[in-house]
């Protein structure tokens, strides 16, 4: 254990136990209870001391001892319907992958788009955001980083060695690879836990319902804008290869798609029910609208998607199903914890009145709105590249909402854009797992990474402020 982690394993208690036993209060006694346990759970998830969906786990401890909540209240935040949503979701990405559907949508997408050099890259990161929007980023990248060091591969055994072009394009793609993972999550709610996140704390605390289609409309039209800037920073400016040529390429796609062989039943089946699911939460809506008394809700649709996988048999005979219990050891239950913590969390700052001290501190400051939201855009955008940026939603989300609530503006026009920032993070390798799996490949030096990050991190602040003014309050 390094010190940083054994410092923070000292330190969030001791903050803890200091802020509980202050001789005068600082909110109000529950607040400054609630306070205590954000220390603690902050300094936990910035030194990572223990596993952050253990951090999680606190407020179920924590909340009922210090009388802050009754644990039957704490305890259905780790049971909210949008918990069972992103369940549903990692099922649903958990059989693309069983069956190798994932890897086939990203061999086709990159064989459609061409084999030249920078058509190559702008395959591979269309590919790469195309499957982040559906299953998880860090899974995204592990698919497409073994194909990228094949095509790699080509050019370091080509005739003329591994020139400066060779380098540009092998940076090209795989910090493209990264950088469209992290953008690509943005597009859709179960895209990146971030999401989640904060539509779970709009449903659990202010009633606010943003539906599948509607995230879409906001995050589809942002993610595509920023890869495309991704790919014209990293092609065109950055790391240019001019005159590289290389057609082997093309084989390599091919002979990886042949492996894969023609396509299954059970793939056929499970792109089915994913193709269902798709349509149905995109058309809920409408669908609800045709049948009033229906009610579905993206949860619920979620929900049948999963039980459809487990329940529906491939081969009766057999006993075979599209996917078995035990393949969810590899479900990412850690996050749904922490969800449920970020919940718990958020309301606790509620019922403790954190966030109304908040709404009013603001309220009563003359501070300028557009300025504000430049502030809360950059410091999460900047934080994330050093901390979970589920974790940092989970704390910070219900202060923007106090924040919003000061400045007597709808909560959405301010939480959407500081939200989607948590996920721009481009600069340092630690910051998304991404990042960290492409920087493991040995072709990326972390200042030529730093050097891309803060130019893409700035403009993402830029389209966030301009998402701000603009893009939300036109569309709720």
């Amino acid at each position: 254990m390094n010190l940083s982690r054994k410092l923070g394993l000292l330190l969030g208690p001791i903050l803890f136990f200091v802020f509980t036993n202050l001789p005068n209060t600082i909110v109000s006694e529950k607040g400054d209870a609630v306070i205590a346990v954000a220390l603690w759970m902050v300094i936990w998830w910035i030194t990572e001391a223990v596993s952050i969906s253990v951090t999680a786990l606190l407020p179920l401890v924590l909340f009922p001892l210090l009388k802050i909540m009754p644990i039957g209240e704490v305890g259905a935040n780790y049971g909210s319907p949008i918990i069972f949503l992103f369940f549903g979701g990692f099922v649903l990405a958990l059989a693309l992958e069983n069956v190798n559907l994932h890897k086939r949508i990203a061999l086709n997408i990159i064989k459609i788009t061409g084999t030249t050099p920078n058509k190559v890259v702008l395959g591979f990161m269309i590919a790469t955001a195309s499957l982040s929007m559906w299953i998880s980023n860090t899974a995204s990248t592990v698919v497409m980083l073994p194909i990228a060091m094949s095509v790699i591969g080509l050019l370091i055994n080509d005739a003329d060695g591994f020139t400066k072009n060779d380098r540009n394009f092998a940076l090209s793609v795989m910090l493209g690879i990264a950088f469209s993972a992290n953008a690509g999550g943005i597009a859709t709610v179960i895209g990146t836990p971030p999401n989640s996140v904060m539509i779970g704390l709009l449903e659990n605390e202010y009633n606010i319902e943003i539906s599948f289609l509607k995230w879409m409309v906001i995050g589809v039209p942002f993610s595509t804008v920023m890869i495309a800037i991704s790919y014209f920073v990293l092609v065109k400016w950055m790391f240019p290869n001019k005159q590289l040529k290389f057609t082997a390429s093309k084989e390599i796609i091919n002979t990886e798609l042949q492996k894969l062989g023609p396509m299954s039943g059970k793939e056929k089946m499970v792109l089915s029910i994913f193709g269902v699911t798709v349509f149905l939460w995109i058309f809920r809506t409408l669908i609800n609208e045709i049948f009033p008394g229906l009610g579905l809700s993206d949860t619920i649709i979620s929900m049948i998607a999963a039980i459809s996988l487990f329940s529906i048999p491939y081969n009766l005979k057999k006993g075979d199903f599209l996917i078995k219990w035990k393949d969810t050891q590899r479900l990412a239950w850690g996050i749904l914890i922490l969800f449920g913590g970020g919940l718990a969390l958020a309301k606790g700052m509620s019922v403790s009145g954190i966030v109304d001290l908040v709404a009013h501190t603001i309220a009563a400051s003359e501070i300028s709105i557009l300025l504000t939201a430049v502030l809360l855009i950059f410091l999460m955008l900047f934080m994330t590249e050093l901390m979970s940026n589920v974790a940092l939603v989970a704390v910070l989300a219900p202060v923007v909402a106090g924040i919003a609530i000061g400045l007597e503006i709808p909560i959405l026009y301010l939480l959407i854009p500081v939200t989607i920032a948590s996920s721009c993070a481009f600069m340092l390798p630690m910051a998304t797992p991404p990042n960290a799996i492409v920087f493991a490949s040995g072709y990326i030096k972390v200042h030529q990474m730093a050097r891309v990050g803060i130019i893409l991190n700035l403009i993402a602040v830029a389209l966030l402020v301009v998402m701000f003014q603009f893009i939300v309050p036109l569309i709720f």
